[in-house]
């Protein structure tokens, strides 16, 4: 019962098989980190905020560090 709650959640295009079809990937950290985007012509504005993400959780790590 639980799964099903879950999975009434999820978009249906999350959870056919092969669900990166027609998605372009953007590899981030070196490598590390892939993003799968359907719009290749936001790869851009997707490699931004992916950065900006990383800036705020690193310095928000630094900032609670010396809080405590």
């Amino acid at each position: 019962m639980m799964n099903e709650q879950n999975r009434l959640k999820i978009a249906e295009s999350k959870l056919l098989m092969g669900s990166i079809k027609d998605k372009y990937p953007v590899v981030l950290d070196g490598g590390k980190t892939i993003i799968y985007i359907s719009d290749k012509s936001k790869e851009t504005e997707t490699r931004e905020r992916y950065e900006l993400r990383s800036a705020n959780k690193i310095m928000l790590h630094y900032q609670q560090k010396n809080h405590v």
